[in-house]
């Protein structure tokens, strides 16, 4: 029988490799309880979640928020937000959270949870240092109930070294179609929306967000 192809083999070479390959929980070690993009575009996260009816306000009750740390930036949190991450105690004082889970998506793409887990899932400023994101995003389609949201939000700011290199060498606007063709790829989602959520031409940190419903 013929193997399945590897989606991730339809980008260019070395596209997710990244300038520093030592293990990731060395380097997340340390704790980092600091935000990594400015006051407006954490605002314009936490307005779109809400926008999306996947905070505290909507009819979400689940929601998974993976490669998550010491705040997940939703206005109003979710009745039961679970977060994933790797730094333990990060984790811990994330105020927002009912309950954690430490997880490397780098070593182990699979989640510790059933099947259709959640009624949606989000990744802040994260999707980038996934070095394989479609596996990622499949496992997430598989414990996101089908008609849940999943949002991925990212912004122009990031640790280089630990970032993919295919993320480094696009523009914006190549990025936001990177992720929706992450998106595609899976199989398991309808067609994905691309967003900017900050205003065009302000001073500061810009917000994207591509997101897609789970088939």
């Amino acid at each position: 029988m013929q193997a399945l192809s590897d989606p991730h083999d339809e980008f260019p070479a070395g596209f997710f490799r990244r300038s520093d390959e030592s293990p990731d929980t060395t380097f997340y070690e340390p704790d980092r309880l600091v935000t990594h993009i400015d006051d407006q575009a954490i605002r314009a996260v936490g307005e779109l979640y809400r926008d999306l009816g996947i905070d505290g306000n909507g009819s979400t009750g689940r929601v998974l928020d993976f490669m998550s740390s010491w705040v997940s930036h939703y206005l109003s949190a979710p009745q039961d937000l679970v977060v994933l991450g790797m730094n333990q105690r990060e984790l811990q004082a994330n105020p927002q959270a009912a309950s954690y889970v430490v997880h490397d998506l780098n070593v182990d793409t699979s989640m510790p949870f059933p099947d259709d887990s959640f009624d949606a899932a989000t990744c802040c400023v994260s999707i980038d240092y996934l070095v394989r994101p479609i596996d990622v995003l499949r496992e997430v389609a598989r414990v996101v109930r089908p008609g849940g949201l999943v949002v991925c939000t990212f912004s122009n700011r990031c640790f280089p070294t630990k970032v993919i290199r295919g993320w480094l060498a696009m523009d914006e606007q190549q990025r936001c179609l990177v992720v929706s063709r992450y998106f595609r790829l899976v199989g398991r989602y309808h067609d994905s929306q691309m967003k900017l959520c900050t205003r065009p031409g302000v001073f500061g940190d810009p917000l994207y967000a591509v997101w897609a419903v789970v088939r």
